[in-house]
């Protein structure tokens, strides 16, 4: 912690400043704020009501309009600043309003009707978190089954993306064979071929297999990827062959040696390519819409896209679910991070 403190004041001259300093922290407080300033406005965005998003000027903080219960009225009452014709000021609550006249009451004597034109009131707000933008979605909107439905999605693809990721990239830098260039032209070669090309006669596949509707129809066609074993390939080039040929010298099986020595050493990759992993599995959303069309099947992505609707979209909800989504694979990469520069380095990917 000190550390990073002292980093924080650091300075070219110790005593004085320069002016490269303040270039530099400017720079660095820019970079700052284009980077996280969309994430803090969409966090405290996520706490504001439907009309607290619709409201212009836009406010950065969650903030409602005041309301106030009074005697008679069944339903709270909005609060308005009201400049009545003296010039006094007066907080009213408003009953109804009939065109460009307000009917507002005064709450301590709500017997005194008081009309008011609209443009001599503002309305009274303070701060307010929405909360039930994330109870009421996870309660109503079955949320929490896509919310697992997602989670399964990711954890059993990113497990078998690795297993048989590393499986071919144990293949194409360990053996010798006719054909390994050959071969690898041709994983390289699908990494130019986009989705929209294979997702009509993968989609034919998967209906022939009748798997349209389940999750392993999510799973199964994204296992392989040509990113994948482009990336363990390049880091097991790395390991040392005196360390292999040792194993089989020691009478091990070629099992044995992938999962107990090249598995471990290759770690930091293995970690890159999770990361990567869990972020396309977890983001999906074209493939998971065109194979699952029942509520019960949705993956969260696709839940979110129930919230926008031809007529209207519920902002609040939309937003709050989508903090939701984005926090998983934000403590992946926290827990992961350290592995992507010792991965990437290590692989020769730019």
């Amino acid at each position: 912690m000190n550390r990073l403190a002292r980093m924080a004041v650091a300075r070219r001259n110790p005593g004085r400043w320069h002016w490269t300093d303040i270039a530099a922290y400017a720079y660095l407080a820019f970079g700052v704020v284009l980077m996280f300033g969309p994430v803090l406005w969409l966090g405290l965005s996520s706490f504001k009501t439907q009309a607290g998003l619709l409201e212009f000027p836009p406010s950065l903080l969650p903030m409602s309009q005041k309301e106030v219960r009074v005697e008679g009225h069944a339903q709270p009452l909005p609060l308005f600043e009201v400049t009545m014709e003296d010039g006094s000021k007066r907080v009213l609550a408003q009953v109804r309003r009939i065109g460009i006249q307000a009917q507002m009451i005064d709450p301590a004597n709500p017997g005194q009707s008081i009309r008011v034109p609209i443009d001599k009131r503002v309305p009274v707000r303070e701060f307010k978190l929405a909360t039930e933008n994330y109870t009421e979605p996870l309660e109503r909107f079955a949320f929490t089954r896509f919310l697992w439905n997602s989670v399964f999605v990711t954890v059993v693809a990113t497990l078998i993306t690795l297993v048989i990721n590393s499986m071919a990239a144990y293949a194409l830098s360990i053996y010798e064979f006719r054909g390994k260039t050959a071969v690898m032209l041709m994983v390289i070669g699908t990494l130019m071929i986009p989705i929209t090309i294979i997702l009509v006669p993968v989609y034919l596949v998967i209906t022939k297999l009748g798997l349209v509707n389940s999750l392993w129809a999510v799973i199964l066609p994204g296992a392989a990827t040509p990113t994948g074993v482009f990336l363990l390939r390049q880091y097991m080039l790395t390991l040392p062959r005196d360390l292999i040929e040792a194993a089989r010298m020691d009478k091990a099986s070629e099992w044995q040696i992938y999962w107990r020595i090249v598995m471990p050493l290759a770690m930091p990759a293995l970690a890159v390519l999770a990361i990567f992993s869990i972020m396309w599995r977890w983001n999906e959303f074209l493939w998971p819409l065109a194979v699952l069309t029942k509520t019960e099947a949705y993956t969260l992505q696709i839940g979110l896209n129930a919230f926008q609707g031809e007529l209207q979209t519920q902002w609040h909800y939309l937003l709050a679910m989508t903090v939701v989504t984005l926090l998983p694979v934000a403590l992946v990469f926290v827990f992961l991070q350290r592995f992507i520069t010792t991965g990437i380095a290590n692989t020769g990917m730019k």
